[in-house]
């Protein structure tokens, strides 16, 4: 297992593997990895067979020969280093703006896992490189193409190997770049750093870019991001069921588990109740509505978002059992046997990246709809066009909800799988492959729309509670929850009134919901949501 200290915050690395909350840390929050001597003691014992295959006449494929369509030529012990570095340099092939760098260091991260796994033959001084280079906070720069997830991702894993090398392109832990056109080398960057470039050895070429490191990285981001989303959705969908008069009986436990046992629904639907409870604005109209049932979007509210819970729960069962994984082609099997073998293809973890973003799209289209009815007169009941303090003078939130339809359709967009693409490559040698880090790359896109589809949903919400109140006199007010939520979203929005630059309000309300805030909120009222 991954060990994880607090102040400050350290990683250990061990043969087990690693956890999720590791993979985070590490990635997001900058903590400190180490290596435990077990795994160092491992790697060393691995690498001693290695150099023993090496030394043989006998060709061993990755050690001796050189790579993909190239596999059957014998390369003689003096070009050995020499095809370490062509491979990583040729690999490091990317192009277009660099990714994000919690995605680089989750890429360095889990690669420094299956070092320390010993399946794959690494001298112990590359594993400490690699881990040297991300506790000085150096990132590689790595591009946002290059990479078809198989073979694993290849290019943003040779970007990364290259800097190991003083090579290629870095950002400091200042953001200044090393290395590309006319800046200071790399290799300046690491001894700044008291870091010696790696010169690689016989198979470790390979064992830095074989893996699916950087789609699986972004499967654990994502599926932390739509955790803290989910329970979010709960409660703006609930506001937006208060501020329409909606009825809180469709969640009554006994219409959810009972009947129709999917877990994720019954959370959703708890949450929700949860959130509409002692709301004076629901008990205004338990008695006297004339009408028998609300609109979907309302109604099927904890049926779709539990749906999205369940799809990521099996997403994570999948980003588990990979990261339980040692992957490298050839590897190095328990029992000194070196395989060519198939486990670098990102098939299991391209379908559930595709799988979430489906999901995604679908949360964020039924979010938008509760809010394009609280715009609409004829379907808020009582509310006022668009939420504006003088319709026709003012256009309240007209526009902010044509900025969420056009999330929701960028969503829908983002939702096409790229999985089902596969376009050969290596002279046919690579002639399926999985797509993966693109399925991945769409997918943190799709979950910052959600993000902002759910803000937008929340300002709208908001406002047309507080409209409620003021239309009652001062009378009906939401909820408890709702009225914490209300509270510290009015921190950084105002209450309604007439038209003002509405772009800083979303983006405000936008960082409430990325920082957890909303949550919060909800939950000292209320106890914590699921």
């Amino acid at each position: 297992m991954t060990t994880i200290t607090h102040e400050p915050l350290t990683v250990t690395l061990g043969p087990a593997g690693v956890t999720p909350g590791g993979v985070l840390a590490v990635a997001r929050h900058n903590a400190k990895v180490s290596i435990a001597p077990e795994a160092l003691e491992t790697v060393a014992k691995v690498r001693a067979h290695i150099d023993d295959l090496a030394s043989s006449d006998i060709p061993a494929y990755g050690i001796s020969t050189g790579f993909g369509a190239l596999a059957n030529r014998h390369i003689p012990n003096d070009l050995r280093t020499q095809l370490q570095k062509s491979l990583i340099r040729s690999h490091a092939a990317g192009m277009g703006p660099a990714v994000e760098r919690e995605v680089v260091r989750g890429i360095m991260f889990l690669r420094a896992k299956t070092l320390a796994s010993g399946r794959t033959g690494v001298r112990p001084v590359v594993l400490q490189t690699m881990v040297d280079v991300l506790n000085a906070g150096i990132t590689p720069v790595v591009r946002e193409f290059g990479s078809l997830g198989c073979s694993g991702d290849l290019a943003p894993l040779s970007h990364c190997a290259l800097v190991l090398m003083g090579e290629g392109e870095a950002e400091g832990p200042d953001g200044v770049t090393y290395g590309g056109r006319g800046e200071r080398p790399v290799a300046e960057l690491l001894a700044e750093h008291g870091i010696e470039p790696v010169t690689l050895a016989e198979k470790e070429g390979l064992a830095l870019v074989n893996g699916t490191e950087g789609m699986l990285g972004m499967l654990l981001m994502a599926i932390a991001d739509l955790r803290r989303l989910l329970t979010t959705a709960d409660i703006t969908a609930a506001l937006s069921i208060e501020a329409l008069l909606g009825t809180d009986q469709v969640f009554l436990p006994e219409l959810h588990a009972a009947l129709r046992p999917h877990p994720g629904q019954a959370a959703s639907a708890d949450n929700m109740l949860r959130v509409l409870s002692d709301s004076p604005i629901v008990a205004s109209h338990k008695v006297g509505d004339s009408r028998v049932q609300d609109a979907y979007s309302l109604r099927c509210a904890p049926q779709v978002a539990g749906a999205v819970r369940d799809t990521v729960d099996h997403a994570e069962l999948v980003a588990t059992r990979e990261l339980a994984a040692a992957i490298d082609n050839p590897v190095v099997l328990p029992d000194g046997r070196v395989s060519s073998n198939g486990n670098f293809h990102g098939a299991p973890v391209a379908y559930v990246l595709d799988y979430l973003a489906i999901a995604v799209a679908d949360l964020s289209s039924i979010a938008e709809r509760r809010t394009d009815r609280m715009l609409d007169p004829a379907r808020s009941h009582g509310l006022p066009a668009f939420l504006a303090a003088d319709p026709g003078v003012d256009s309240g939130l007209m526009i902010a909800q044509y900025t969420q339809a056009g999330l929701v359709s960028d969503n829908k967009r983002l939702a096409v799988p790229a999985s089902v693409d596969s376009i050969p490559s290596s002279a046919m040698q690579e002639d399926h492959v999985s797509m993966g880090w693109h399925a991945a790359r769409k997918l943190r896109k799709a979950v910052e729309n959600l993000r902002r589809v759910l803000a937008i949903e929340l300002v709208t919400a908001a406002r047309a509670l507080d409209i409620r109140t003021q239309l009652s006199g001062g009378k009906l007010v939401p909820g408890p929850a709702g009225t914490a939520v209300v509270e510290v979203l009015r921190t950084v929005v105002d209450g309604p009134g007439t038209d003002r630059f509405l772009s800083p309000e979303l983006e405000a309300a936008d960082r409430l919901v990325a920082l957890g805030d909303v949550c919060a909120a909800a939950e000292s009222a209320v106890g914590t949501l699921a």
